[in-house]
């Protein structure tokens, strides 16, 4: 058994690790990272890269499909499936590659390749072949797609999110589980290149949405394009020769009974903690084996031990880990001078069409956090008759925004609609500097662009705050309604 001593050990490759190891490094040249998987982040193989190539693909056919409104007319697209995931592949290796390139570059005697368990707080073992006594240590392990064990019962018709990237041809149909930030991305683009898809969910959520006014719009908006059921009631999963088959009550109360060519389980991620030996280390756990670490400086307790990225389980998103990467990394390598490291404020996106945003905190902590003194404001809008979007026929959508009552500051907003994803950019630097809704107003506004409809909500939450009048009902320019 080989034996090494260094004053930090990065356990896992992906965003976070290569962002604590790169951080580390600024403090000491003592620093080794540990992969047993294939390099290259979960984003670029697997996540955020590739299926918004699937999703690009999918704007390009839908495109055509609704062109007609505007007058313009063509024969109905035809959809190449090969040449369609032969791009996915394509793009997403090449994305891939990049990260993998980057690795390649680090010193080779930084890099260890196997799997990493805890012997004590300052020992691991990787395999069979070497054990590591370091200083510090930071797990960034990432996460794993998870779903239920009765979905086993579809043998090999059940896939994850991973291996829809692997396809080299579009199958016919697929049965999507989880309607949230993956199933709905995935589940729609399918849709929008020719497969029958039918998307299924629990409970009535549906993306990330907490504010139940947006969430009752995205139900209703995404099941006028597709099946979308996100109460749904399932029974009788099973493969039968080739196919998955499952029966489901449809909305008017009948039982169906289809199969499809897969079943795509996206119903959440757990992280990849559970085979690190954390039992013998000594710090605190929550229910699930999850270190429990502080999310200002990704310590665990007053450990040795820092966490980040999804192996953290706070918000796994690719920014997220970075930034969590870069803390834990700084506060390994500086050991005992553990110091808060920059939050940013928080922001998340889907890229469905419409896209949904949430931005700072959402409706359900705002709630929580205030009660039942109501010391909050919201503000709304929706983008159905709003002018920009209408002109793009991409009117579809309903913001709200939330504001404390007195002071005025910008707490946060979910909404759903056309550029989400830009306009929740502006909104998070809001809440990041403490802005109040006055100074937002502030801020110059263009004409005629969609953000007009921000402009709007945050009238509308003015007006609210008792900090200026009711906005009108139209606009003096173009004679669109402000308050639809």
């Amino acid at each position: 058994m080989k034996e090494l001593n260094t004053d930090v050990v990065v356990i896992g490759a992906g965003t976070a690790g290569l962002s604590a190891y790169r951080n580390a490094k600024q403090h000491t040249s003592n620093v080794l990272m540990i992969e047993a998987g294939p390099y290259g982040t979960t984003c670029a193989r697997v996540g955020c890269m590739p299926s918004k190539l699937l999703i690009a693909a999918a704007e390009a056919a839908h495109a055509i499909d609704v062109a007609p409104a505007f007058g313009v007319h063509s024969s109905k697209p035809t959809i190449n499936g090969v040449e369609v995931m032969a791009r996915v592949r394509n793009e997403r290796d090449r994305f891939a590659g990049f990260v993998v390139e980057a690795v390649d570059e680090l010193p080779a005697d930084d890099k260890i390749v196997g799997y990493a368990k805890f012997l004590d707080t300052n020992r691991v073992q990787i395999d069979d072949h070497t054990i590591i006594t370091a200083k510090r240590f930071v797990i960034a392990t990432g996460s794993r797609p998870a779903y239920p064990g009765v979905f086993n019962n579809f043998g090999d018709r059940l896939i994850i999110n991973d291996d829809v990237f692997d396809w080299q041809d579009l199958p016919e149909s697929v049965a999507v589980f989880g309607p949230g930030v993956i199933g709905l991305e995935i589940g729609q683009a399918l849709h929008r290149l020719g497969v029958k898809v039918k998307l299924f969910g629990v409970g009535g959520a549906i993306g990330p949405i907490t504010d139940p006014v947006i969430k009752d719009y995205a139900n209703t908006v995404f099941a006028e394009e597709f099946f979308v059921d996100t109460d749904s009631n399932v029974s009788d999963m099973k493969q039968v020769g080739d196919k998955a088959q499952l029966t489901y009550v449809d909305k008017n109360g009948n039982k169906q009974t289809e199969q499809f060519d897969y079943v795509l389980a996206a119903t959440g991620r757990v992280p990849n903690t559970d085979k690190l030996g954390l039992e013998n280390t000594g710090i605190k756990l929550d229910e699930r084996g999850v270190p429990i670490a502080d999310k200002h400086t990704m310590q665990c307790g007053d450990s040795n031990i820092f966490i980040a990225g999804d192996a953290s389980n706070m918000i796994p998103l690719l920014h997220e880990a970075s930034d969590q990467g870069s803390i834990a990394g700084q506060n390994a390598g500086r050991f005992p001078d553990v110091r808060i490291g920059l939050r940013r404020a928080p922001i998340a996106a889907v890229f469905s069409d419409p896209q949904i945003a949430m931005v700072g905190e959402t409706y359900k902590q705002i709630t929580a956090r205030y009660g039942e003194c109501g010391c909050f404001e919201v503000g709304e809008v929706s983008f159905e008759n709003q002018g920009r979007s209408r002109v793009m026929l991409k009117n579809k959508g309903h913001m709200r925004l939330y504001a404390e009552q007195g002071t005025g500051l910008f707490l946060g907003a979910e909404f759903i609609g056309p550029q989400a994803e830009h306009i929740a950019h502006l909104l998070a630097w809001a809440v990041q500097n403490k802005m109040t809704v006055p100074q937002m107003l502030d801020m110059p506004f263009y004409h005629p662009v969609i953000e007009e409809g921000l402009r709007t909500a945050l009238r509308d939450l003015n007006a609210k705050l008792k900090f200026g009048p009711d906005i009108i009902n139209q606009c003096m320019e173009c004679g669109r309604e402000i308050r639809s």
